[in-house]
């Protein structure tokens, strides 16, 4: 599987410690920026991850900043996105099971690097119910 990661300054330290595990987990990283913790702007790297996943270029991303607000709302504004905020690993199980969330958004000033690890796990591994579920879901996009 392929994986957009991106995020702000806030969530630099987190993307670099998760892309070796992603990729130890057996999982093909790109990685859209931010490249320090220097101060940019989140929609300049959460627009390339919703747009890689959006085209198909990878099947899931992953953004972090500081709240995972900012990110998530960035990458909702592409027609193909369904981003989710997810601050622990209920939420990150749900997001897939019940609304096939292609875009994982995680707040960095708010969780553990642990924390993180485990819902990105969760993510990537709880599959789509579809079902009652698939009806809601094709009645997202506008």
């Amino acid at each position: 599987m392929k994986i957009a990661i991106g995020g702000d300054h806030a969530g630099f330290g987190y993307k670099k410690e998760l892309i070796p595990k992603l990729e130890k987990w057996g999982y093909t990283v790109t990685d859209f920026g931010t490249s320090n913790e220097d101060s940019v702007d989140y929609p300049d790297f959460a627009h390339p991850v919703a747009q890689a996943v959006e085209s198909g270029e990878c099947e899931i991303g992953i953004l972090i900043c500081g709240t995972g607000n900012g990110v998530a709302i960035t990458a909702n504004k592409h027609q193909k996105i369904r981003a989710g905020l997810c601050w622990n690993e209920e939420v990150a199980s749900l997001i897939r099971q019940h609304n096939d969330a292609n875009v994982l958004s995680m707040p960095a000033r708010f969780i553990t690097l642990e924390e993180a690890e485990k819902i990105t796990k969760t993510f990537l591994t709880t599959a789509f119910e579809g079902g009652r579920h698939a009806r809601r879901v094709e009645k997202m996009i506008c």
